[in-house]
């Protein structure tokens, strides 16, 4: 077995060390690294779904289709409810409240659709593979609203 004089223990334990932080150093730098090109190139998205949704061409006339709808339900409840105890009422307006929901669900749909396609669309011209909710980002991405919206009035 090599016999090591005290000095030349603490020069080999030094190298070591030195090999090591280096070692640490280095690998940070390199991630790093990739984490600013990453950042640079992102290829993930942000929309502000909310503004989408309110900007949609169709929305007024969901709107109005959706007052239409309750005022005949609340019309309908009126009449019916009249000769009704108070337990049959609650019962009734929770059934007529369901219908509402689901009218609304009803008339949402196909501008849900709308919106995911004409994001997908933009997502896709933009090489972007991921789209995410501006309110759910805190850093990054690249903001896609405006096209989204003018995606959609384009149709």
């Amino acid at each position: 077995m090599i016999k090591l004089e005290k000095k030349q223990v603490k020069i080999v334990s030094i190298l070591i060390a030195v090999i090591f932080i280096g070692s640490v150093v280095a690998i940070a730098l390199t991630q790093t690294g990739n984490i600013a090109s990453a950042a640079s190139s992102s290829s993930v998205g942000v929309v502000e779904y909310d503004r989408i949704m309110i900007q949609h061409p169709d929305m007024q006339t969901l709107d109005d289709q959706l007052k239409t709808a309750i005022d005949e339900i609340k019309k309908e409840f009126d009449e019916k409810s009249a000769g009704m105890n108070d337990q049959e009422k609650q019962d009734y307006y929770i059934q007529c409240q369901e219908r509402i929901l689901q009218k609304r669900e009803d008339l949402l749909a196909p501008v849900i659709a709308s919106v995911d396609s004409a994001i997908k669309a933009v997502a896709d011209k933009r090489g972007l593979s991921v789209v995410l909710a501006k309110a759910a980002v805190v850093y990054g991405g690249q903001d896609i609203t405006q096209e989204v919206i003018a995606q959609l009035n384009k149709k």
